[in-house]
Parts: structure tokens; C-alpha cells; sequence
């Protein structure tokens, strides 16, 4: 069992940046994939960056590589996500995600999820 607690989301002005973390509980917290998602309104959620298990291997979704930076913290069961040169379009809930499984692009494939943290980026 994991549960995930996201924070650091606000109001940002186009061009800013905000750093989102996430705080897991549980003991297995280093055997998961962690991937961060978002929610715009009236549109389906979305893969945005996922940091592996194990060497920590990451991958972003294209709309942000270059500006978006994934990490984790095994000892302290956090993970963030370090968003720069923020945009309009970046606007939505983002929400932390945890999976066993090898197919973390995918919204079904994370057996965990926090409640989620708004971002807001005007223009």
C-alpha cells in the first residue's frame, strides 16, 4: 500500500516556475515508478513524467520536455517535479502517481494516486 500527498502547486506567471512535490508512505516505495500526470478542464488526463525504480531512469511526455525535470528521493520517499518556463497550456491539477507496472505512460496501469495540486500558469 501507498499513499501519496502532493503539494507546491499556486498561481505562476507565464515564463515561471514551480517545484511540485510528493510524499509516499510505505515500505515498497522504491520498488515503484513514480509518474506525475495532469488534468486540464474538460480534457482527459495526461502522462506528463515518470521517474523509474531502481537507476531512476526518466521519460517526459513531449509537450514538456526541456522545461520539466522529474526526480526522487528514495530516502526520504519524496518525489518531485521541477517545472520550468511554465505556460498557459500548463494549467491543470497535477497529480502523483505510483505503478508496478512497465507500461507508465498509461493512466490505468498506476494503482495509486494523490488528491492532486492545482497549477495555474497566466498569461
Amino acid at each position: 500500500q501507498v499513499q501519496l500527498v502532493e503539494s507546491g502547486g499556486g498561481l505562476v506567471q507565464a515564463g515561471g516556475s514551480l517545484r511540485l512535490s510528493c510524499a509516499a508512505s510505505g515500505r515498497t516505495f522504491s520498488n515503484y515508478a513514480m509518474g506525475w500526470f495532469r488534468q486540464a478542464p474538460g480534457k482527459e488526463r495526461e502522462y506528463v513524467a515518470v521517474v523509474k525504480s531502481g537507476g531512476g531512469s526518466t521519460y517526459y511526455a513531449d509537450s514538456v520536455k526541456g522545461r520539466f525535470t522529474i526526480s526522487r528521493d528514495s530516502a526520504k520517499n519524496m518525489v518531485y517535479l521541477q517545472m520550468n518556463t511554465l505556460k498557459p497550456e500548463d494549467t491543470a491539477v497535477y497529480y502523483c502517481a505510483a505503478t508496478l507496472s512497465a507500461r507508465w505512460a498509461l493512466v490505468k496501469a498506476y494503482d495509486y494516486w494523490g488528491q492532486g495540486t492545482q497549477v495555474t500558469v497566466s498569461s
